[in-house]
């Protein structure tokens, strides 16, 4: 027997090939073991894992060598373990054919992180086999599947507004040109991909030269390993305004800038972290730039629509308005019959039982709901079309000048 007697390890995972899972979720599937002809096997199991990396190496030069310094952390989110057949003394004879064998995973309910990949690391989650056969080398498949923590921006501290303020006095070869501040703000600090934030911004330029301002949506990497911090930024977005001419005044009343379809932010793992950041600056001819930096979190549970700090007091009364006039008729239909609110044997109590004079001076002595609670569940009146109090036919009304 040869080590091609294996025709097929496979992992199958239950579910569409691009699920998406997440902590508590239940990761089921199958093991697939394809054989040219008989095989004895010693011990098939499989293992579900989940972990993050953050590796990167350093060189620095001596003299005329390099020596290379070796970053590396790791965190083990959980190994979990099934032993499909077991590891015993005497080996399993598997006939020629295909062979399935299931499993399933419980996935931890906290600690896991959303998947990653990144230059100086990964955060990762996959299910392994090994098959071991004696005399032969352990046979290995692994197949990855992705993990996504929900972060849901409707909490009070992703819905607080963003604000800032940010002067710079512009200086070249010691020559003061005037002073640029800058003055934004946005709606929220949680935002999701795909969706436009409104850059709220006033621009005030006292040089004696023109000035650009400009607004970005940057992503910082951030890897731990020993110690050492290890970053990689990018620009994920980009505004451009107009020129601001000398001793000048710019204001955005909400110019848009759409977030990309990028990864949400990643701020619960030791070693790994993913930020973003709301960047509005200026350009300064001959010096450097003025930054003001807003805080982002991209999240995964989108803004809910009535929770939304952009709409207005008035634009909610008036669909408030709209729900009201679609839940009321414009003919109210009368109320419904006492027979049918109440038995029949209610309706005889309440009509034979004698009417006694109520005693109201304990009632302000009580507490007011239990006083109110005594009145929940009593019937509604009797309904008739015929009113109870007519009015005399040879009334005469009153005459008002007189």
């Amino acid at each position: 027997m040869t080590f091609r007697s294996v025709r097929l390890l496979a992992v199958e995972l239950d579910g569409a090939e691009d699920a998406v899972y997440g902590g508590g979720d239940l990761v089921s599937g199958r093991v697939v073991v394809d054989l040219l002809w008989d095989a004895s096997v010693s011990a098939l199991e499989v293992v579900c894992r989940g972990a993050a990396t953050a590796h990167w190496l350093e060189n620095r030069s001596a003299g005329v060598n390099t020596a290379y310094s070796d970053y590396t952390s790791k965190i083990t989110y959980f190994r979990k373990k099934q032993s499909l057949i077991p590891d015993n003394e005497e080996l399993t004879t598997l006939p020629a054919g295909r062979h399935e064998y299931p499993f399933s995973f419980q996935l931890p309910e906290e600690t896991l992180v959303t998947s990653f990949e990144g230059k100086h690391g990964s955060i990762r989650y996959w299910v392994k086999v090994k098959l071991h056969r004696p005399w032969f080398s352990v046979k290995k498949v692994k197949k990855e599947f992705t993990v996504i923590e929900p972060i849901d921006i409707n909490t009070p501290s992703l819905l607080a507004p963003q604000a800032g303020t940010k002067e710079k006095m512009a200086r070249a070869w010691y020559r003061n040109f005037g002073q640029v501040s800058i003055t934004a703000k946005i709606d929220r600090k949680g935002y999701t991909p795909g969706e436009v934030i409104p850059v709220f911004a006033e621009f005030d330029n006292s040089t004696s030269r023109s000035v650009v301002p400009k607004a970005y949506i940057t992503q910082t990497q951030t890897f731990i390993a020993r110690g050492t911090m290890k970053q990689k930024k990018s620009v994920v977005a980009t505004l451009c305004g107009d020129i601001v001419g000398a001793r000048r005044r710019e204001t955005w009343h909400g110019r848009a800038i759409k977030i990309p379809p990028v990864g949400p932010s990643i701020l619960q793992c030791r070693i790994i972290k993913v930020e973003y950041m709301l960047r509005v600056c200026v350009d300064v001819p001959g010096t450097s730039k003025l930054c003001l930096e807003l805080p982002l979190v991209m999240g995964t549970i989108p803004l809910h629509p009535f929770g939304s700090r952009t709409s207005s007091v008035s634009s909610q009364y008036s669909l408030n308005l709209e729900w009201l006039r679609m839940a009321i008729p414009e003919q109210p239909e009368p109320p419904p019959e006492y027979s049918s609110v109440v038995t029949e044997e209610e309706a005889v109590q309440n009509s034979a039982a004698p009417r006694q004079e109520e005693d109201l001076s304990g009632v302000l002595e009580r507490p007011f709901m239990a006083y109110v609670q005594e009145f929940r569940f009593r019937p509604p009146p009797v309904y008739s079309e015929v009113d109870p109090n007519p009015q005399p036919f040879n009334m005469r009304p009153r005459c008002m000048t007189c």
